[in-house]
Formats: C-alpha cells, structure tokens, sequence
C-alpha cells in the first residue's frame, strides 16, 4: 500500500509564484528555517516566509557567503553557522535553537546537491549525496524534535525532485561500495530518500501535530546545476544561447518564484491542514505514477508531475528510517 496521492485541485499551476501562494498570509510570531535559504530556492522561500511576518533562521556552512546573498535582498534573515555533512555541526546548530526556548513552526529541508561526477564521501564513510541529502536533514530534524513539538501544529517540508525517478533506495549497496558509482542515480536515491523521509516522519509526528511533506519544485537552473556543463544544458534546452534559462513552466521549466512556490504551498497552505506525508507538485498534492525509472534528466517527459509507488511506500518509508537511525546514530526520543 502507498501513501494516498490525491490531487487537491488547488487552482494553482506550474506557473504560479511564491507571491501568488503567501498573498493573505500572516506568519507574525512564527518561526521558520531554512537549509539552503541563502542561495536559489531556499533563498526565494525565506525571503517569502519573512515577508510575512515570519522570522527565518538560515543555517548555513559558509555563513559570510550567506549573509552577503541576504543583504542583497534586504535582509530580514538571520544566519547561523550549520554544515549538514559535519553531525557536530548539526547537534551544535539544533542545541542553540532548542536552548532557546522557542517554538519552531516551519522547517524546510532544502539544501542540497546534484549529479556530483565522482563519489565523495563524508566523514563517517556515507556517499556525499545521500549524506547531503537526506542523512543530514535526518539528523537536523531529529534534533530539533523538542521545538517543533513546542509549535502544537509545525510543518516539515522535504524538497525532493522528480529526480526521485532516477533510482530506488539500493538497499544492499546504499553507499556504492560493491556497485559503480553514477551521479544520476545517487542523486535519485537521495531524492528518494526524502520522499519516504517524510513519508515516515508525519506518520510518526501526526499524533503530536508535526505534518511533514515533500515536493517536486520543477526544473529550475540554479547552483544546483553547477556539475552540469552549460554546453549540455544547452542542448538539454534548460539554457538559451544567449546563457539564459529557459522559462517554460508548461514544460516544468520554472523561474525561481515558481520553483519555490510549492515550498510555501507546502508550509502555509491550510488546504493541507490535517493532511501530510504527501508528495507535492505545481501547488498541490500529487498524482501517482507508473513509477519507471529512467537514467538521466533526457531520459523522462519534463511534463511529469506525479510521484513514483515506491517513493510513497510506508514500508519502505520505515525500513529507510531504521536505516537511517543506524547511520547517524540518532533517533526519536522514545
């Protein structure tokens, strides 16, 4: 059995903007974070979610880097140092927040990289994607259990991909040690990963009112795409040849405000009150696919919006969970 996916019928579209999604929202007193909010998507959603009223906490590696990039944009935002390959990092980053007493209302799980050509590894020996990824988040959230549960109704968002397409969770050789490594693939396990992250993480927050949520944000040609050759992305159509992308929403071509429209659906939108462990696309709940797997961004209809059945599996969504646990060394009070 998998996850209901049943589409909303939001009026929103793949052309829809992060301003159309927050118009009428207050998030006065709330208090959101951001992975990535300093740069691309994650940028766009927290600039957003300030706009309304909300403070943003943006942990970032480079945290001098991440405060010019907001001070362009007006500021707003607050930045503190976090590195999700460095566990450390991460436990020193949710101690401050939960040490703070406060609430935390929104989290969303952004930051990430793509498509990386050879394999990295981390420090404790996990591929660098899914370290990134997923297993990073996993620990984040985790760690800042306390605050969400101060919220009394707090909001996980995974930003996924239809990259999830590219691979199922390889459950004997997560770390390619025993199968050759491809960036496509590792990527999409990841991407995978986050999917059945949230899968697994409402079914356990649902009861404590923590919702989580993950989302496919559409083709967007961001930093994101920096171990992508510009020639190639060319030829893919992603970028003009003038250098520019290519805006085509009705191909899932998307500005960065569309992008990041589903993040802020995903956050504020009371549609999804009393609901959660969905996969989100285009501003609304998304259909099921025949879940085929494909091998590279040439090799899938850019039109596709729905999620695969093993992306939304609870079983699976378990197992990855346990997995996780044994990985990071961290876990959910009991």
């Amino acid at each position: 059995m998998t996850t209901p996916q049943i589409p909303l019928s939001t009026g929103y579209t793949a052309s829809s903007t992060t301003l159309d999604i927050i118009k009428g929202t207050d998030l006065t007193g709330k208090l959101a974070i951001v992975t990535g909010g300093y740069a691309g998507l994650g940028l766009e959603a927290a600039r957003t979610l300030a706009s309304a009223g909300a403070r943003v906490i943006v942990p970032a590696r480079d945290v001098d880097r991440a405060r010019r990039a907001i001070v362009e944009i007006g500021g707003g935002i607050e930045v503190q140092p976090m590195d999700l390959n460095d566990p450390a990092s991460i436990d020193a980053f949710a101690r401050r927040i939960v040490q703070s007493g406060l609430p935390l209302h929104i989290l969303i799980n952004s930051a990430g990289i793509m498509a990386a050509p050879e394999i990295t590894r981390d420090a404790r020996g996990n591929e660098l994607q899914f370290s990134t990824n997923h297993l990073g988040h996993f620990q984040l959230t985790l760690r800042l259990w306390p605050v969400l549960l101060r919220a009394n109704g707090a909001r996980v968002v995974s930003v996924s991909s239809m990259g999830h397409r590219f691979s199922d969770i390889v459950w004997d050789d997560i770390n390619y040690e025993h199968r050759a490594y491809d960036g496509w693939s590792a990527y999409g396990q990841s991407k995978t990963a986050n999917i059945l992250f949230a899968v697994e993480l409402d079914r356990l927050g649902r009861e404590h009112g923590i919702r989580a949520f993950s989302l496919h944000p559409g083709g967007i040609v961001t930093g994101l795409a920096r171990h992508i050759p510009v020639e190639r992305l060319q030829e893919m159509g992603h970028i003009d040849a003038n250098g520019e992308p290519v805006i085509d929403p009705d191909r899932d071509m998307k500005s960065t405000p569309q992008g990041a429209a589903t993040h802020i659906w995903c956050a504020v939108s009371p549609g999804l009150d009393g609901k959660g462990g969905v996969f989100c696309a285009n501003s609304d709940i998304a259909a099921l696919d025949d879940g085929d797997l494909v091998s590279s961004l040439e090799g899938r209809d850019r039109r596709t919006s729905k999620v695969a059945p093993y992306a939304v599996d609870p079983v699976s969504a378990r197992r990855l969970w346990n997995i996780s646990e044994a990985m990071t060394g961290v876990a959910l009070p009991r």
